[in-house]
Parts: structure tokens; sequence; C-alpha cells
């Protein structure tokens, strides 16, 4: 099975697992020929899920076959031998991946595709609890002792609520890795498994021939005797829109309205912007491409026959051009025509919001706070009133930019044409800001997972988002994450609780 099968399937294999169709994700794991680590990772994964503990077992001495560096695959299996009630493996697991993490506080596993952090503090928690259920409890003293040097703020308290329970000899539950994570295949490779079509769709545009259904770069010419030897150029030559040009570099984009390219690919240049960035059409999607990653190709009927695709160069790319005259994708639609919505002209200033996503938009410098906010409303589809603009990603009040805040000052921080703001949304619920809405803890919450929020019975927690019906994002004790609706309660206006159910 070739690298592009196996991607295609790890990540069909994913999205069913994100629409919790389980038995369909493992089943395409499994026909996957020869799964990397991090595949036979997903399969253990899902097997524990689905209680088969010898079909893990397995998968994850697979995925330590083929990676015997991947600490999380040893964390797995120790949980695995744990659950089997088998603890002299289930400890020598947790110690292989302590000894993984070499030294390290913890291995965040994102740049590998796994949303996780795997900390050494918890590892060390596990290995006492097994020392621990082996009768070790000195042991188990020593290596939660241990995992006290290992610690962040955020673990302390499961460290050392073991702590207290080792002293009591009694046992305590093992951090675990959650249900709902797995590794998932690299995005850009993942954008690149289109069908692509080199060459886009090109049609006759003229003919000497009747009924001419040909479709390549020119016409068919009718065959004469003593004719030339090769055929004429065609008076009207233009079977696609744009300029064909071949990508020199690979080019990472970091904007939704970039586009994803590799050397060797053909790009039609709709329009070529001062900022050294072009508008290109490649795989029948548009978008910006820096023209100085791109060479210009030329194509005529004496060429075309012999034409091949240039190798990739050897030499550095060039460096990413700035944006600063507002160029879009969409800016070419009535051909090679100049933008109508944004004026190239001096003056105008690109500012970069940084929200739950990037983007740019571009205004006169000097604009006032309210053709600011009108633009960004507009991209993000929400009232003015509810957005709140930052100097900087500190929520601290002397940041935020309102309609009383000095705008001199704030285009003052503008550089080559270019300036950087956060930006955040606040939403409503029953017609009040999440901000102002607060719960209270009816029971308390512990989780491995770092994304979430931990608390006590008690804690007031202040509501930052709703993520579905289940989840919500808050705010407690200085920490943001992310706990179930159905552990809180909410507290009414009179700051009452009501506990009547």
């Amino acid at each position: 099975m070739s690298f592009v099968d196996t991607l295609r399937q790890w990540d069909e294999g994913v999205t069913a697992f994100e629409r919790q169709d389980l038995s369909e994700a493992l089943k395409i794991f499994l026909s996957i020929e020869d799964p990397n680590s991090k595949i036979y990772f997903n399969m253990g994964c899902l097997q524990l899920l689905n209680q088969d503990l010898e079909a893990a077992e397995k998968a994850f001495d697979c995925s330590i076959g083929k990676d015997e560096h991947l600490a999380i695959a040893f964390f797995q299996r120790g949980i695995t031998f744990y659950r089997k009630n088998r603890y002299e493996e289930s400890l020598a697991d947790f110690q292989k991946a302590f000894k993984a993490l070499r030294g390290n506080q913890l291995i965040d596993y994102k740049a590998l595709g796994l949303r996780y952090i795997l900390y050494a503090c918890e590892v060390l928690h596990n290995v006492a609890l097994l020392e621990a259920q082996l009768g070790n409890w000195e042991k188990a003293q020593e290596n939660l002792v241990k995992a006290l040097n290992y610690k962040t703020d955020a673990k302390l308290s499961v460290i050392d609520r073991a702590l207290q329970s080792i002293l009591k000899q009694k046992l305590f539950k093992p951090v675990e890795f959650p249900t709902k994570l797995l590794f998932k295949p690299n995005k850009h490779y993942v954008a690149e498994l289109e069908k692509k079509d080199y060459l886009g769709k090109a049609k006759v545009v003229s003919s000497v021939v009747p009924k001419d259904e040909f479709s390549g770069f020119a016409p068919l010419q009718p065959q004469v005797e003593d004719g030339p030897a090769c055929p004429k150029e065609p008076e009207v030559f233009r079977a696609l829109e744009g300029e064909p040009h071949t990508v020199l570099f690979e080019f990472v984009p970091e904007t939704s309205d970039e586009l994803a390219v590799v050397p060797g690919n053909i790009v039609f240049v709709l329009q070529k912007g001062a900022d050294n960035w072009a508008s290109v059409v490649f795989n029948e999607r548009r978008g910006l491409v820096p023209y100085n990653y791109l060479e210009r190709l030329e194509i005529s009927l004496a060429s075309k026959k012999n034409a091949e695709t240039p190798a990739a160069p050897t030499r550095e790319p060039p460096s990413r051009p700035e944006r600063i005259q507002g160029l879009t994708p969409s800016d070419n639609n009535e051909g090679n025509t100049q933008s109508k919505e944004e004026p190239t002209t001096d003056g105008l200033c690109v500012v970069k919001i940084h929200y739950t996503f990037n983007f740019a938009v571009s205004l006169p410098l000097g604009s006032p706070y309210d053709v600011l906010m009108a633009k960004i409303s507009r991209k993000l589809n929400v009232p003015s009133a509810g957005i709140t603009l930052r100097l900087t990603a500190e929520t601290s009040a002397e940041n935020v930019i309102d309609e009383k805040a000095e705008m001199e000052e704030v285009w003052r921080r503008a550089s080559s044409g270019r300036l950087t703001l956060w930006c955040s949304v606040r939403e409503e619920i029953d017609g009040k800001p999440v901000s102002d809405v607060h719960f209270v803890a009816i029971h308390p919450y512990e989780s491995s997972n770092p994304e979430d929020l931990s608390f006590h019975e008690g804690d007031t927690i202040t509501l930052l988002s709703r993520v579905n019906q289940d989840w919500l994002e808050g705010l407690c004790n200085g920490n943001i994450g992310i706990f179930p609706s159905s552990f809180v309660r909410e507290v009414p206006v009179n700051g009452n609780l009501d506990t009547s159910d």
C-alpha cells in the first residue's frame, strides 16, 4: 500500500471516530496493510474502548515495535495490563514510559498529531499506584515524593491526594489517557490528497475543423498534402484562464485565503499584486501564493510535445513577502481587473486580527474606531457590540480598544503598513453576556486532560462560552478550561443557589 493510500485511510478512520462511529473507525484502521506506530496506537485505544484487552495489548505491542521511544504507547499498554490485573508488567511499562521522557517534565504530542501532553509527574503517579498494588508502600511513597519534583501547578492536587492515600495505605485511581483523542495525520499532507488536475479544464475556442471536440491546448488542424511539416499556431489561443506558472518551492498557507502548493504544481496566475502576492487557480481552487515562488511556463504548439514538468530546485525558498495591498483570491472574478472592494492606494494599513483563527482586514491608516469595527464585524458576521479589541493578547482593561480609545495612539503602533490586534467575541445566553453567568460546582471534577478545568465542590466558575449541550468553558481559580455542565448549577442573579432538586 502506498503512502498516499495509507494517509487517506488514516484520515478516513479519524473522521469516522470523530463522528463517534467507533466500529467503522476500527474497521478502517485494521484494513491498512502496513500501519505506522501512530495508527497502531489508535487501534489500541479503540480496542480499549471496546473492552477488548487482548487486541489492545497486541496493538500497543506493534506500536512500540514500530517506535520504541513512543512513551505514550508504553503508558497505554501499562493501563491495559493494569485492567488485566497484570500489575508487574503494568509497573514495568510505566517505568519505561518515564524513562522515555528522558528527564523532561512533559512531552507535548501536538506536533505529532495528538492533542495531549504526557506529564512525568502523572507517570510517576501510576508507578506509585502499582508499587502500592504490589504491597511496596515505601517505594510508592518514594515515587510520589519524586513526582513532586516534576509537578506542575495544574497537577499538584493529583499528587497531593495520592500522597495522602499512600500515607493511609489506601489505593487510588490511576491517571488514564482521554478516550476522545487519537493521532491525526499531518493536515498539510491531507490537503494534498485531492485528485490533482494540473492543467485545469481546457476547451477549444477556435478551430478550422467543423464540430471539433478536441480538448487539448490547441484545436485540430486539417491535413493538407504538401503542407507544412508543423501545424500553424491558431489565431485564437486561449485554452485556460490565467497565465500558467510552475511552482518552484513548497508554500504552506498561514491564512484561510492562501493556497497550499508544492514544487512541480502548475498554477494559473489571475492577478499579480504590487506586494509580490499572486491570485492563482490550482485544481479548481483559488488562493494567494507568493509570486517569487513561481516561474512563468511558456506553452506553445512547438514546445508542448516535449514539455516536461521541471524538477524541484535544490536552493532554499525566498522569504515570505509582506501583504500590503489587500489582494484576495476573489479579486479577479471579472478577469485581470483591479479589486473593487479595496482601493490599492498608498496609506492603506493591513490589520492582522488574532481570533480563534487569524484573519486580516485592510483600511486606510488613521481610520476611526467605528470604521475598523465595521470591517471586523462584517468579517466575523457578528454585531460590533459583541466584539472586544485588544492591543495585546492579555485580557487586562488597559489593553482594550473601545470608542473612547485614542485611535492615534493605536495607529502609531503600525509598522510598515501592518498592525496586529487581538479580538474576542462576547456571546450571550438569554440576553446576558456569558461573562455575567456564574456557576457553582455541585460535584468535584478532576481530569488528566490538560484542556479540562478541575474544581472542587462549592467552587464558583465564570462562564466563558458554551462548547456544546454537555460541555462548557469557564474560569475558576485563575485557570481556564472545559468542564461537563452536569457537574455545576447556575447561580441566579440574587446569588442564592436552588438545591431543591
